[in-house]
């Protein structure tokens, strides 16, 4: 493996220096760790993968006819409502994911049938059933006590476990918590503008997640800083290697990852000065899982394993391209790229009052272009904008 490893910047701390004002933020991992309840964090990725293999250890799928399924309801309890599915006369208990899911199979309102009492839930529900002209659905059963019906899907479904995406990144990362390069990551502190890569790994740090429906993982490799340029004050503009993948089995989600260079993680997740974002998903078709075995999983494996050079080498041609050399080069530059006269000012603005100097090289536009992007309150306009930065980069390499 051939990584720039670099000890400039390196403060006395044992954290870096680092300049989030660049690149863009990214507020992914921020909502999954603000939406996880504690049984949903996890320590290392031996625990996770732990849960999710032992869950599928208890697991079976089947094929069966959806007439063919008989909907049981209590006339004591006006909340229980169970399945008896074809070759068996135990009945499952739906979760509330697979019963919106069969619900919506059948094109009955799940949240309309939720309110109803079980016995007249039951009825419409067996009604769509008998007559649902798909014909065939595929089933996730799991035995925990009691046999639960985790998914409903069409025959079709190519299903990629969790365990499976989790396998695929302990390869890699080993238990992530520091045994290999790629770990849980640190926290930025905002008074000083110091990330400190070593933080104790806590249900509060972590980034390691599943639940019933899920799971989402998120490392990094921040104890080897990459320098891409200088700073305006001279300073080594740092970088850390990040991604963050995700996967659902029982269909809530695509299979997806996405790698990227960051400058720091702040204490809510959110992700600053992102740079190289570049992410693949796959939906879990017929052919799925061949598609993470020959696509994802490899495509995980070469970005770990890879050199930062192209990624160097991007930076510097983007700095010393210079495109722009008065206020009219940079205005027909901007406008020629899709931005209005109102954003073209704003970003050559933005870039005077940040960098100390009006936007010359590539480098300064982009710059520029991802800090405005970071003040629309409208996602798709800030993706819109990181987009036509992105592309620019992308010419120049």
């Amino acid at each position: 493996m051939d990584v720039q490893v670099l000890d400039g910047g390196r403060d006395v701390t044992g954290g870096y220096k680092v300049d989030v004002s660049r690149g863009e933020r990214v507020g992914r991992v921020s909502s999954e760790w603000f939406n996880r309840p504690d049984d949903e964090r996890f320590l290392s990725l031996d625990d996770l993968f732990a849960s999710v293999k032992a869950r599928a250890e208890r697991s079976r799928t089947r094929t069966v006819e959806s007439a063919a399924i008989r909907v049981e309801a209590s006339r004591d309890n006006p909340e229980r409502l169970a399945l008896v599915l074809p070759g068996t006369d135990a009945p499952v208990a739906p979760t509330h994911w697979s019963f919106g899911q069969l619900a919506s199979l059948v094109g009955a309102p799940a949240a309309y049938l939720r309110q109803l009492p079980a016995p007249l839930a039951g009825i419409n529900l067996q009604y769509g059933l008998t007559n649902h002209r798909a014909e065939q659905i595929k089933t996730l059963e799991t035995e925990d006590g009691r046999t639960e019906l985790r998914a409903v899907t069409g025959p079709d479904y190519g299903r990629i476990y969790d365990h499976e995406l989790v396998s695929a990144v302990r390869r890699i990362a080993g238990n992530g918590t520091g045994d290999t390069r790629w770990k849980v990551p640190g926290v930025l502190d905002w008074s000083t503008g110091i990330y400190n890569p070593q933080v104790d790994i806590t249900r509060d740090t972590t980034t390691l997640y599943a639940s019933d429906r899920d799971v989402f993982l998120f490392l990094v490799d921040d104890l080897n800083p990459i320098e891409a340029g200088r700073l305006p004050d001279g300073a080594p503009d740092l970088y850390f290697r990040g991604f963050y993948c995700w996967n659902s089995e029982v269909g809530a989600k695509t299979l997806g990852i996405a790698s990227f260079y960051l400058r720091a993680v702040c204490q809510n997740r959110n992700l600053w000065g992102v740079e190289d974002f570049q992410e693949i998903t796959i939906r879990h078709s017929k052919y799925a899982a061949s598609r993470f075995a020959h696509e994802a999983a490899p495509a995980l494996t070469r970005f770990a394993e890879s050199s930062p050079a192209p990624f160097i080498e991007g930076i510097r041609a983007a700095r010393e391209k210079v495109v722009a050399r008065s206020d009219e080069d940079r205005h027909d530059f901007l406008r020629k790229h899709g931005f209005s006269r109102a954003e073209s000012a704003r970003i050559v603005e933005t870039v005077l009052a940040e960098e100390g100097h009006p936007p010359e090289s590539v480098f300064d536009f982009v710059q520029g272009i991802t800090a405005v992007a970071r003040s629309k309150p409208q996602q798709d306009a800030r993706l819109a904008m990181e987009g036509k930065a992105k592309v620019l980069l992308d010419r120049v390499a």
